[in-house]
């Protein structure tokens, strides 16, 4: 019911606003009614979705640069499709897509995506087993925090769904009614198809005042109340499960006789016992004979079951046989898919969905060449199970063991089990795909674009708008502007190698164009082509911004101080949700190493940037990550076949205390210490052939990457 002011309250509000006083809580909704929503949830730093939409929460749209393509030579879909692997923050990805400026996804994915499909972590603080038993991750963001985090990515993945496309959201018993409630919120109750339940797979023991959790949830939505993909799944019936019942139902209905076909083959009618009636009516009976599914079962009661046949005179006579009906050789699942593993242990990622899972969830929902989307990619089972079945697929994941278990994972794909037939391999290699960055970008690859290309990545990269064509002032290209304020490129390309943005260019510049340019201008260079230290020089009445690449943020143009995402050093904070604000260059750290004995031995490694917030260079080991290892490498793909957090290289018997017990941050300062301590780290490494290829990885996703050819 809406709430009206009395001329009492408006009196009230008015004096409160003249003499500067709070207007108390109470009149909340009365002056910011909520029409639009039956019912919603209300915590503190919810944001509104237009805000989202605009980026003020900080998190923006920015450029996709592809790393690698991988089977290239190989079929690709019709329109020439490449299945994506993705590195980076999920918001800002989902954000690239909803733009749809990007090269390499414009009016490819926004509006077409027919499934998407996540298992976030549930957000409960809680420990989770890896599949070897050992602690496997810490669900990091809890309560509201948790519930705002997944919202942001919600609101964006609607609009970038087809109008007929689904959503499929995991989520356990801790978190899943609030997840519920936002569904609700975003995609409308209406749109609620059903709540699918799942094993967990390892069952969490329940104690003396609590069940045992063995069940999660998949909540199933839509964009339109009708119109979307919904392909009854069918799955073989289980030794031992029925297959066939008889006719009979309770309750009476008239009229109550049907005629069958008694034992010596002549038609019958027949009368059901008292309170019940025949399950179906007489034109889908004589469908059922025509298909044979019909056929007499031997009554458990005899002549006593009730049943009744109507001789010609009218006379009813009982009979010991009971008209039934086999099911169909395959058996239509309902939304209970206890049947199956939730989880897997295929990879060692922790958190694996199943391939069976999977399988249902795309099949049902989706048709071959239709996008299916995980932004939550983990292990990369979306991806295995969508190449499988012929679909287009997108995975991204903000962890690099996650990228690299994907990575392997496709790349490998032949050689894994078949969907229909699981005691077969699948035998067929993925079709071709690339790995792109989001975010974090190899500076070397920028710089090889050519220029059309980079110009339209570093406009983009500073939220720079570009003008369809060139603006031409006194001679000097104008690319774009920001905010009314026009932007250049500098063109590296047709300058000597010791030219440079310094004095004599600006002087030169301003002279020339310094009366008609307003009073800030932004130029776009090289770092190492700027000679001025500081972030802008004036000349006059007007300020010259540079915007180098890589590029240190300029505090005054940006509404949040970028961020980077953080790489864990520990395998209980694989799942960790983080967002990421702004983007960086990847800078190689710096490592010396070497491989004896079957034994890689590392002696120092240091990363080329200084600690997030503090600006303090790291020690020795300090920013350490993980390292990955291909001990069989072809040369040309990284294939992942074992992998190490900082965390494990570290001597057990000199582990200290507090990074076995003790809050989050105690764990995690507790590694960085033990691991400033030490002199070498050594990796043993049995059973590996001629090429072992290394990545080192640092705590904010740089990488060295070293091969080592053994006898």
């Amino acid at each position: 019911m809406k709430e009206i002011l009395t001329e009492q309250e408006r009196q009230y509000i008015i004096e409160a606003i003249q003499n500067g006083e709070p207007i108390p809580l109470d009149f909340k909704y009365k002056l910011f009614p909520i029409a639009q929503k039956e019912y919603e949830l209300n915590y503190a730093g919810k944001m509104r979705k237009q805000d989202i939409l605009r980026g003020e929460d900080g998190v923006l749209p920015v450029p996709l640069q592809v790393e690698k393509v991988f089977n290239g030579e190989r079929e690709l879909f019709s329109d020439g499709w490449r299945n994506m692997i993705v590195f980076g923050d999920n918001l800002q990805f989902l954000k690239t897509c909803y733009q749809n400026t990007d090269d390499l996804v414009r009016n490819q994915i926004k509006g077409k995506v027919k499934l998407i499909y996540i298992d976030p972590p549930f957000g409960t603080g809680d420990d989770y087993e890896g599949n070897k038993g050992q602690k496997g991750y810490t669900a990091k963001r809890k309560s509201a925090d948790f519930v705002e985090f997944i919202r942001r990515r919600l609101i964006i993945a609607k609009e970038i769904l087809a109008t007929d496309g689904t959503i499929m959201v995991r989520q356990g018993y801790n978190f899943g009614h609030y997840i519920k409630i936002v569904l609700d919120e975003i995609f409308g109750k209406t749109n609620f198809i059903n709540e699918i339940v799942v094993n967990r797979g390892k069952q969490r023991l329940g104690g003396s005042k609590k069940f045992s959790t063995a069940t999660d949830t998949i909540f199933f939505y839509s964009v339109s109340e009708k119109n979307y993909t919904f392909n009854p799944f069918k799955r073989a019936r289980y030794i031992g499960e029925a297959t066939g019942t008889n006719m009979l139902m309770k309750g009476e209905r008239n009229p109550p006789s049907r005629i069958f076909i008694d034992p010596n083959g002549e038609t019958v009618t027949l009368l059901p016992p008292a309170n019940t009636h025949w399950k179906f009516v007489q034109i889908k009976i004589d469908e059922m004979y025509k298909k044979g599914v019909m056929y007499l079962a031997k009554s458990q009661k005899g002549l006593n079951s009730g049943i009744r046949k109507v001789e010609k005179d009218g006379i009813t006579t009982p009979v010991d046989y009971v008209p039934s009906f086999k099911f169909d050789e395959d058996k239509t699942i309902d939304a209970n898919w206890t049947d199956i593993t939730g989880y897997d242990a295929t990879t060692g990622y922790p958190t694996e969905n199943s391939e069976s899972l999977l399988e249902r969830v795309i099949s049902t929902t989706t048709n071959a060449g239709d996008i299916v989307l995980d932004f939550f990619g983990g292990s990369g089972t979306t991806a295995a199970v969508a190449e499988k079945l012929g679909r287009k697929w997108i995975v991204c994941d903000i962890g690099k063991l996650s990228f690299y278990t994907m990575q392997k994972r496709i790349l490998s794909i032949q050689d894994s089990k078949d969907i229909q037939k699981p005691s077969k391999k699948y035998s067929n290699q993925a079709k071709s795909f690339i790995t792109v960055n989001v975010g974090s970008y190899d500076l070397t690859k920028l710089f090889e674009l050519g220029k059309e290309k980079y110009i339209q990545f570093v406009l983009r990269l500073f939220e720079i708008e570009q003008y369809k064509q060139n603006k031409s002032i006194k001679g000097y290209e104008i690319s774009g502007e920001r905010s009314g304020s026009y932007c250049l490129v500098w063109e590296f390309w047709k300058y000597k190698e010791d030219a440079n943005v310094d004095i004599s260019f600006l002087e030169e510049l301003h002279q020339n164009i310094g009366s008609r340019i307003g009073k800030r201008f932004y130029i776009i260079a090289p770092a190492n082509a700027i000679d001025f230290i500081s972030d802008y020089y004036e000349i006059e009445d007007v300020r010259y911004y540079f915007l180098k690449v890589p590029y240190q943020i300029i505090q005054e143009l940006h509404k949040q101080e970028f961020k980077k995402f953080r790489q864990p050093q520990s395998q209980t904070k694989i799942n960790d949700l983080d967002d990421a604000i702004g983007f960086h260059f990847m800078r190689e750290p710096e490592v010396k190493s070497s491989f004896n004995n079957n034994e890689l031995i590392i002696n120092s490694f240091r990363s080329n940037f200084t600690e997030e917030g503090t600006n303090r260079e790291m020690d020795n080991f300090e920013s350490l990550s993980m390292v990955i290892v291909d001990t069989n490498f072809n040369g040309k793909e990284f294939a992942m076949s074992r992998h190490f957090f900082a965390e494990d290289l570290l001597k057990a018997k000199k582990k200290q205390k507090n990074i076995e017990e003790g809050t989050e941050e105690d764990i995690e300062e507790g590694i960085k210490a033990e691991l400033k301590q030490q002199k070498q780290l050594i990796i043993p490494l049995i059973g590996h052939n001629q090429r072992i290829c290394v990545k080192y990885i640092d705590i904010y996703g740089n990488e060295f990457t070293e091969e080592f050819t053994t006898k």
